[in-house]
């Protein structure tokens, strides 16, 4: 199992300069990658978490991140696809891929924030082909050449997008959702499945399975479809109900149950933490225990 961290999107430690010493401290520890996410804003009447409440533009975020390294993979989990047009996103994420060297990890969700969807005109139903067109749009445009589509909800019209994603065929694409359907989904079309900060170690085992089922049942080798697990860490206070909780050696041993359920890779997760990722936590205070985190639990080997 890989072992990538949490990049600094969210909350006190969202800063220029933090972002910039994770990224750099975690590619000479030998992290695999950096996982950002996004929240674009938080309607008056809802009650979200701290961790939502002041987050960086991801593709910005790992943008910054990438000009500060040259090796750690860049992913983001997840864009929310019906927020912005696959064309548009289409040329983000081949930027991206691109300026980075081919470095890029692209997610999608379908969201689930009302206010998001009012504030950005759109509309996530049915969330099943919209999803499936999306990929096909930005499987389109990421192959050289000229490209045109014509489907229910998007179109292209004859034309060409370059340059191309440094990643022959595109930034990998993987797919969120806890569904049944939209696990299936995942391991019959996408590169692979990426969990939400809410989903359990049970949940974890079942999607594995279900995710491979599908690809198998797909004609693909399901071994060679990814299971990226995002692991909320709670450094020093135990909760039996978190896995990635208490001492170094409990977070260690936890983590080892995700490589048992099938992950294929882990990134630990400290935004979640409100002494990190709140915005009212003192920011160099957040860096500092960000940093501890990303020695602490660096992978071996």
């Amino acid at each position: 199992m890989l072992i990538s961290f949490g990049c600094p999107v969210s909350g006190a430690w969202a800063q220029p300069e933090t972002l910039t010493m994770i990224a750099r401290r975690a590619e000479e520890l030998g992290y695999h990658g950096l996982w950002a996410f996004q929240r674009l804003l938080v309607g008056r009447d809802q009650d979200l978490a701290p961790i939502y409440h002041s987050v960086l533009d991801p593709m910005v975020a790992l943008t910054w991140a990438a000009a500060a390294t040259s090796r750690i993979r860049l992913g983001v989990s997840v864009i929310n696809l019906p927020y912005v047009s696959p064309t548009y996103l289409a040329k983000q994420a081949g930027s991206l891929d691109r300026l980075s060297g081919g470095r890029f990890d692209l997610g999608l969700g379908t969201g689930w924030s009302e206010p998001e969807f009012v504030a950005t005109g759109s509309d996530p139903k049915p969330r099943g082909p919209r999803t499936e067109e999306y990929l096909d749009v930005l499987r389109t445009l990421f192959s050289e050449g000229e490209a045109e589509y014509e489907g229910r909800f998007y179109r292209v019209p004859p034309s060409r997008m370059a340059p191309a994603p440094a990643q022959a065929g595109g930034p990998p694409v993987l797919l969120g959702g806890t569904a049944d359907v939209a696990l299936r989904r995942a391991g019959r079309i996408a590169a692979g499945w990426v969990s939400s900060s809410r989903t359990s170690l049970p949940e974890i085992e079942r999607g594995v399975r279900i995710v491979r089922e599908a690809a198998e049942a797909a004609g693909r080798d399901p071994d060679t479809v990814r299971i990226v697990v995002r692991g909320v860490v709670q450094a020093g206070r135990r909760d039996e109900a978190i896995p990635l909780s208490g001492s170094w050696d409990q977070i260690r041993a936890g983590a080892e149950r995700y490589a048992e359920a099938g992950a294929t890779e882990l990134f630990y997760e400290p935004n979640w933490d409100p002494r990190i990722g709140g915005p009212e936590a003192d920011p160099r205070a957040a860096a500092d225990l960000g940093a501890e985190i990303l020695d602490a639990l660096a992978p071996h080997g």
